[in-house]
Formats: structure tokens, C-alpha cells, sequence
């Protein structure tokens, strides 16, 4: 992680503190039931079937926090996916786990539960 002083920063302190509470986070654009751009929609869809519970944060609800996700993880787009407090990535690489199957295999590593066990 490249940020600094995180304490100094309530958006990224807000952030770490999304990704400490549950464990499995979404930052995207719009909201899980309606999804605002094609990518977090394919996030979504792809975290509902593998069954997986997790939080949806809308970025799109505020400039400081769509900008200060990018800063906090040093990753370009938006959905950004968390697991356990780990970095996952975006719709591309989110997709391409799943149809590799990593994805599940990363959610069972982790201990977390999916529809699919």
C-alpha cells in the first residue's frame, strides 16, 4: 500500500475502516441492486454466484472517496475488490479468477463462506 499517514486522511482512514469491518468489500460505481457502470455490474454478478455475502460502497456518492480508492490502493479503476483486508483488483482480474476458479479458491483460503460449499 502507497498511502501515507493514513490516520491524517479520514477518506483513506474511512476506507481501511470499510475493509477492516467486513469481509469481503465491493468500492464501486452505484450500489449491489443497481449498479451504476458494466464493470461493477460484472463484479456484482459474479460475487452473487459464488454466493459470497459482501458490502457494496458507491464511490459515485462522493468525489473525495472516488478519488482517494484509486490513491489508497494505487489502482487506476473502479470496482475495486477486497477480501479479508486484501487487495484483490478489479472487473478484469475478478473475472478472470473466477473462471479460473481462484476466486473461490481464494474466498475458501481465506474463510470465507460462498453459496457453492
Amino acid at each position: 500500500m502507497t498511502d501515507t499517514a493514513t490516520s491524517a486522511d479520514p477518506i483513506h482512514a474511512f476506507i481501511a475502516q470499510a475493509v477492516a469491518d467486513h469481509p469481503v468489500v465491493l468500492f464501486m460505481k452505484g450500489t449491489p441492486d443497481a449498479p451504476r457502470c458494466g464493470f461493477s455490474s460484472l463484479a456484482v454478478q459474479i460475487l452473487d454466484h459464488v454466493g459470497v455475502e459482501f458490502v457494496g460502497v458507491d464511490v459515485l456518492q462522493d468525489d473525495g472517496l472516488r478519488d482517494g480508492i484509486k490513491a489508497f490502493t494505487d489502482w487506476p479503476t473502479i470496482p475495486q475488490l477486497y477480501i479479508k483486508g486484501e487487495f484483490v483488483g478489479g472487473s478484469d482480474i475478478v473475472r478472470e479468477m473466477f473462471q479460473a476458479g481462484e476466486l473461490q479458491a481464494l474466498l475458501t483460503e481465506k474463510g470465507v463462506p460462498t453459496g457453492q460449499g
